[in-house]
């Protein structure tokens, strides 16, 4: 198993080459695009239908992982991509996988996991994890590529480095508890010195 992968703040440069090499297919960089910008997890993402689209105001309906209905947005450069992956279509999964499901069988989708233009099925989550390690294999240092859950580290790790707050973060990333942010945000001991300090009415009178 490869280490855990704690994005630096080189970390964007490295996923904005990914994203934006055009010799990986248009379906993957979308993917990765959103699950960054989303910062989301990857089975709601591989999830959405078109049907959750709101193209207009950037978000996606998705099920959270306690079974809620919440909404995801997304920012400018996957709002650009999304129109070119569907081309068009109007049902069905949003990110297809590369041949017809077949109809019949035990391995035979649901009706809802078809494209009912192509017939192709959905992009499974193991093809999908596959493709993305495969593809960021050469930008890992460990040589080994990375999961799609580190977009979601990686995305709340960045925002944390701009400033965001805990709240923020948990807006953004739907944690139930903000003691789940603490990788991100250091709360504890330090982040309780520092709150005390900058809220401390006689350290201010001797500012002064």
């Amino acid at each position: 198993m490869s280490p855990t992968w704690t994005p630096s703040a080189s970390s964007y440069t490295r996923l904005e080459a990914l994203f934006t090499d055009d010799q990986h297919a248009l379906r993957e960089r979308v993917l990765w695009r959103m699950l960054y910008e989303t910062a989301a997890r990857a089975e709601e993402i591989l999830s959405l239908n078109i049907e959750d689209l709101d193209l207009e105001y950037r978000r996606a309906r998705v099920r959270s992982k306690g079974g809620a209905i919440e909404y995801v947005r997304w920012a400018t450069a996957t709002a650009r991509l999304l129109p070119r992956l569907l081309k068009g279509r109007t049902a069905g999964p949003v990110f297809l996988a590369g041949r017809r499901a077949p109809t019949s069988g035990r391995r035979a989708p649901a009706a809802a996991d078809i494209c009912p233009i192509t017939g192709r099925g959905r992009l499974s989550y193991p093809r999908a994890e596959y493709l993305f390690k495969t593809a960021s294999a050469g930008l890992d240092p460990h040589r080994d590529g990375w999961t799609l859950h580190q977009l979601r580290h990686s995305a709340l790790q960045h925002l944390a480095q701009a400033g965001r707050t805990a709240p923020e973060l948990q807006a953004k990333s739907r944690h139930q508890h903000l003691s789940s942010l603490g990788r991100y945000v250091r709360l504890g001991e330090e982040t309780s010195a520092r709150i005390t300090a900058e809220h401390d009415p006689a350290a201010r009178r001797r500012k002064r």
